[in-house]
């Protein structure tokens, strides 16, 4: 299983999502001096008041991309089970590329939509945006190697 490249891409793939739910996507100062922090389980507001600092958490409904990145890594971890069936791993991996596609575009979505409801003085997109685009590019160089044996073992069949 592990001689496998596709394995260690998938396993790539893996450690990418997990990095993508522990970092944040987003962090920006409003004009009225208020910190937001965009991750993917939810969005975190920082508020100076005159008894200290106030952090205010929302999860819905920013917990959906982690959803999808939780939906990921199962589908993927799935797929590296399934080394002995090349055409199931093949369906589950492109299952996984429309999860992790989801999971960039509700990224991207929550991202647009705090854009527009605060006025940002300085706005900074974090890793975990980019850990999950590379995820989704580990997910499909793994999906090529998978084909590539796939038509290697049908090749070989053929010569017998």
């Amino acid at each position: 299983m592990w001689q496998r490249i596709q394995t260690v891409f998938l396993a790539l793939a893996i450690l990418s999502l997990i990095g993508s739910i522990l970092m944040p996507i987003m962090i920006g100062v409003a004009s009225d001096g208020h910190a937001y922090a965009l991750y993917p389980l939810h969005m975190m507001q920082k508020q100076m008041t005159a008894s200290g600092e106030v952090k205010i958490h929302t999860y819905f409904p920013y917990s959906l991309t982690a959803l999808f990145v939780v939906a990921a890594i199962t589908v993927a971890i799935t797929e590296i089970r399934k080394f002995n069936n090349r055409m199931l791993q093949m369906k589950l991996g492109m299952l996984n590329s429309l999860l992790i596609l989801a999971a960039m575009i509700s990224a991207v979505a929550f991202l647009v939509m705090l854009e527009k409801a605060h006025d940002f003085v300085s706005i900074q997109n974090d890793f975990g945006l980019y850990l999950i685009f590379a995820a989704l590019v580990f997910n499909w160089v793994a999906l090529r190697f998978i084909k590539k044996d796939e038509k290697l073992v049908r090749d070989s069949d053929r010569l017998r």
